[in-house]
């Protein structure tokens, strides 16, 4: 396997090499940069170990570029980092922090001293004192993630692999450097990071190392919540999610991580009559959003849109099994699901929740007898995200009936095509009534109330079911005939 490096990164560790040279210290490149340029993967940041104070290197390359860059200290872990931007043009040349928010390619490179590292079992927290380049990699937690290339002069470019890592890469093999019971038991999080690589490298997982983690999975309990977050997140960004979440599931860390997921698995059976297993179901939709969009948070719509299956499942004699009104107690469960998993309380979260609550707003209208009205209450309640929406309830389509699926998805395009024809005569998305609660309280002397809203809501609604034209003349007129409806006009 060749490492290929770019001008840019040759032009960095020529920096780094000659800095460490003159404090006497020896450097390398470690970690997840030597394995992603062995596999051929983009590559952003720069990991450098050396034999000494890593906050010191990291000074004293920085003091080699014109102008010099900020070096980003945090003494806690004993870490420093510099950004280095580069002229797309020139190169080998890098470019005033001033130009960085302008163009620029920037990479950023972290320092940090070699080291031991021991745990106490209540903490993910190590204690460290300075070690060598051995007792850093028998730190690390993969055997893919050990690998070092030489910065020294002596040994310039020298591949550095003590526990068999490039066998790994080529075998797609994550497995631990130590006995995984004991990297495990370290850091819990290198649980879940086993699995995080599994899948964004579509690599297997060695059966000690599973074996591992399904016996420790409870020690995922001393980590953060931000923490698991962020590797949840990168499950889902990868190009297979289902491989990561089979993995948690398989193990037992969904199990004490996200229980509500676990409760979809499974399928129950009474007079012969079934339902599919909601989790897998789950996760093929989630692989199928994958194929359309990197938008994480519709990943994680895929991932919520039958989350409250479990608790709305009913079983009807005569009928078999129902899970009426899912999407609306979903959309309720999404807040709480966010807190819990420490995601953020925004408008972010109020797209997956309005996501889950329309999920099955296009399928239904499939049949022919499906009005204008409903269509044009689906664009005005999916706006600006109705494209989403369509690439969600598309991906929601799944069955081993090929015969079925192709039917499902016709209807669906179907849908499609009506949506785009009467947002092309209506322009109901991000459309908003002509009346606005002003107009109707001014016009009736009315204060901020009740009879506001209902007038403007008629208003709406006859507009959107097609009783009157989209205009203001008639949203005026309907607005008197409301008013004395109500009993605020003559």
């Amino acid at each position: 396997m060749d490492i290929n490096c770019t001008h840019k990164e040759l032009f960095i560790f020529k920096q780094i090499s000659h800095a460490a040279a003159e404090l006497g210290v020896d450097s390398y490149a470690i970690g997840g940069f030597v394995r992603d340029k062995l596999l051929g993967r983009p590559t952003k940041d720069i990991d450098i170990v050396c034999t000494g104070d890593g906050i010191a290197l990291a000074k004293k390359v920085a003091e080699r570029f014109d102008p010099i860059p900020a070096v980003n200290i945090f003494k806690t872990y004993g870490t420093a980092q510099i950004k280095v931007f580069f002229n797309t043009e020139e190169s080998d040349v890098p470019v005033p922090s001033s130009l960085e928010r302008g163009w620029g390619e920037a990479l950023e490179i972290e320092f940090v001293g070699a080291r031991k590292e021991s745990y106490r079992p209540e903490s993910r927290n190590p204690d460290v004192v300075p070690g060598s380049l051995e007792d850093d990699q028998n730190r690390r937690d993969f055997t893919i993630n050990a690998l070092a290339i030489s910065l020294n002069i002596k040994d310039y470019g020298k591949l550095t692999d003590p526990f068999g890592g490039i066998k790994h890469l080529e075998e797609k093999l994550i497995k631990t450097p130590l006995e995984p019971g004991k990297t495990f038991s370290d850091d819990p999080l290198r649980m879940m990071r086993a699995i995080r690589f599994a899948a964004q490298l579509d690599f297997e997982i060695a059966d000690e190392t599973i074996a591992s983690i399904t016996a420790q999975a409870s020690r995922i309990k001393i980590i953060s919540k931000e923490r698991i977050a962020d590797e949840l997140n990168k499950i889902l960004m990868s190009k297979k999610p289902s491989v990561g979440f089979d993995w948690l599931y398989k193990t037992g860390l969904l199990q004490i991580i996200f229980p509500q997921m676990v409760a979809l698995a499974g399928a129950e059976y009474i007079d012969g009559k079934g339902h599919k297993d909601n989790f897998y179901h789950t996760l093929q939709v989630v692989d199928n959003i994958c194929e359309h969009t990197a938008d994480l948070w519709l990943r994680w719509a895929a991932v919520l849109h039958d989350i409250a299956k479990p608790v709305t499942k009913r079983f009807e004699e005569g009928h078999g099994w129902t899970f009426h009104g899912h999407e609306v107690v979903g959309g309720r469960m999404v807040p709480k699901i966010f807190a819990q998993l420490k995601l953020p309380q925004n408008e972010k979260m109020l797209f997956v929740r309005k996501m889950v609550e329309l999920h099955l707003r296009p399928i239904s209208l499939t049949k022919d007898s499906i009005t204008d009205s409903a269509i044009r209450r689906l664009l005005f309640d999916a706006g600006d995200d109705f494209e989403s929406l369509m690439i969600l309830c598309k991906a929601d389509i799944t069955s081993k009936n090929k015969q079925k699926v192709k039917r499902f998805i016709e209807n669906f395009e179907m849908v499609q095509e009506r949506c785009a024809e009467l947002e092309e005569k209506d322009h109901i998305r991000n459309w908003q009534p002509p009346i606005t609660g002003e107009i109707i309280m001014e016009t009736f002397n009315l204060q901020p109330s009740k009879e506001v809203g209902i007038i403007k809501d008629a208003i709406r609604n006859a507009i959107l079911d097609g009783i009157i034209p989209n205009d203001y003349d008639a949203a005026v007129a309907y607005m008197h005939v409301k008013a004395v409806e109500i009993g605020v006009a003559i």
